[in-house]
C-alpha cells in the first residue's frame, strides 16, 4: 500500500484554514485557548461536570459544550468570568505587532 498523501501546510489558525475570515478565525482560536485553560483547570481539579457547573455558574450540559469544543454559547468575556470564578487573574498586554494585523493569544502561567 504505497498511496501518496497530499497535505496543506497550515496558516497557525485551523479556524482560518477552515474558511473563517481572519477576524472570526482570531476570535474562535482565542476562545478555543481560553477553553483549554478553563477545561485544563476543571480535569486538575478531578471535578464532575455538575460540579464545574457549580462553579462556573452553568448547567452541565454548557460544560460538556465547553469542553466537547462548541464555544458558540460563550463569548470571550463569558470565558474570562469563568477563568476568575475558577481563580486565576487575566492580564491583557498589548504589544507592537511586526505583522500588519497583529493577533490575538492566550499565554497561561
Amino acid at each position: 500500500m504505497n498511496e501518496k498523501v497530499k497535505f496543506e501546510q497550515s496558516s497557525g489558525n485551523v479556524f482560518r484554514d477552515i474558511g473563517f475570515s481572519e477576524s472570526e478565525a482570531e476570535r474562535e482560536l482565542l476562545k478555543a485557548d481560553l477553553a483549554f485553560e478553563i477545561y485544563s483547570i476543571l480535569e486538575g481539579r478531578k471535578l464532575t461536570q455538575a460540579k464545574a457547573g457549580e462553579i462556573l455558574g452553568i448547567n452541565q450540559s454548557d460544560v460538556s459544550r465547553l469542553k466537547n469544543g462548541d464555544f458558540s454559547r460563550f463569548s470571550v468575556e463569558r470565558l474570562f468570568g469563568f477563568l476568575n470564578r475558577l481563580n486565576r487573574n487575566i492580564e491583557i498586554r498589548i504589544t507592537h505587532s511586526e505583522d500588519r494585523g497583529g493577533h490575538q493569544r492566550v499565554v497561561a502561567v
